[in-house]
């Protein structure tokens, strides 16, 4: 039998949240999600607002902010091509930071990119 995974054994993707909070609370505000299944992975993702809803300009705010590399971006359509999504590893205060962005495609919405 396995022992189950307490509060403090999220600490370290925790931490993280705290850290960026602090040194980056000029950036949008992610979704943010931890979970016990990575309990070292701190995952933020950004969905366009109205204002937004074509751009990934969230996403690369945070991109930039945590120095990763563009090359490093995965690009992928999911939801019968109807949506774009962004995906990005980082490392950050010893935790795995996984950015993803989704937008839909302009073309199938009537709006431009």
């Amino acid at each position: 039998m396995s022992r189950a995974l307490t509060v403090d054994g999220l600490s370290v993707a925790v931490r993280a949240l705290r850290l960026l909070a602090a040194d980056f609370s000029h950036l949008p505000a992610p979704d943010v999600h931890v979970s016990t299944v990575f309990p070292r992975r701190l995952e933020l993702s950004f969905h366009g607002d109205e204002d937004e809803r074509y751009s990934f300009a969230a996403f690369e705010a945070w991109r930039d902010a945590l120095g990763v590399d563009t090359g490093a971006v995965t690009f992928n359509l999911q939801a019968d091509g109807r949506t774009r999504v962004l995906r990005v590893l980082a490392e950050y205060a010893g935790a795995q930071v996984e950015l993803f962005a989704y937008a839909p495609v302009p073309e199938l919405v009537g709006g431009a990119a």
